[in-house]
């Protein structure tokens, strides 16, 4: 067996994986028609969305992306764990391509936010959020993140509550009255793209680091 080969093949399947979580982008964007899209929502979002349990689910997301990858990588340099270190460094790499993906689609779409196109059917908790609608930031960082911890830590106990907060963070977003359906599903895959994505190309960079 030629000696770069245990690293190809995994980089072969992340590349293949990577492409259907594309097409699932594409084809959330392009198949879901707006009428279904706010039908769905009208009946997520209530009149008075005022649960504080959604309210923390989507308020959780600044303090996770930044104080995950930030503790982790602390805890593990005074510990002098490298790999540790090296797992937060991860984190934020998902995280940060997460974020370059996102706006970059935000734009290039130009979708305004539900409450804004239809004020009377959508309520949002605050209409302080102007930005562009699609795909959803909040949905992409969780779904990056919960993605990265689960490559990195293999255990269910990890996987689960990850990708349990990071759908959470996306439904929150519904209730919200912040996000048509088609915003979260494409930011969830585009986070966990983003997620496969940064781990290739750290392996291609840096192959020393990954055994």
């Amino acid at each position: 067996m030629p000696q770069n080969a245990g690293f190809i093949l995994p980089m072969a399947i992340s590349q293949i994986r990577l492409f259907f979580v594309l097409l699932f982008i594409f084809c959330s964007a392009t198949c879901i028609s707006q009428n279904l899209d706010i039908n769905i929502l009208k009946g997520i979002n209530p009149d008075v969305p005022g649960s504080s349990v959604w309210r923390g689910f989507s308020s959780s997301v600044s303090p996770v992306i930044i104080g995950l990858p930030i503790g982790m990588y602390l805890v593990n340099h005074f510990k002098k764990n490298p790999g540790g270190k090296t797992d937060a460094l991860h984190i934020a790499g998902g995280i940060l391509t997460s974020l370059a993906f996102t706006q970059a689609m935000k734009y290039s779409i130009n979708r305004d936010r539900p409450f804004i196109t239809y004020p009377l059917d959508v309520h949002p908790f605050s209409n302080s959020e102007t930005g562009l609608s699609f795909p959803s930031q909040h949905t992409s960082f969780a779904f990056a993140t919960a993605m990265t911890l689960s490559l990195h830590y293999k255990k269910w106990y990890v996987a689960v509550p990850a990708f349990a907060w990071a759908t959470g963070v996306g439904y929150s977003r519904l209730y919200l009255g912040q996000h048509y359906p088609s915003d979260v599903i494409a930011g969830a895959a585009l986070g966990t793209g983003s997620a496969l994505l940064s781990e290739w190309l750290t392996k291609k960079i840096w192959p020393q680091n990954h055994r």
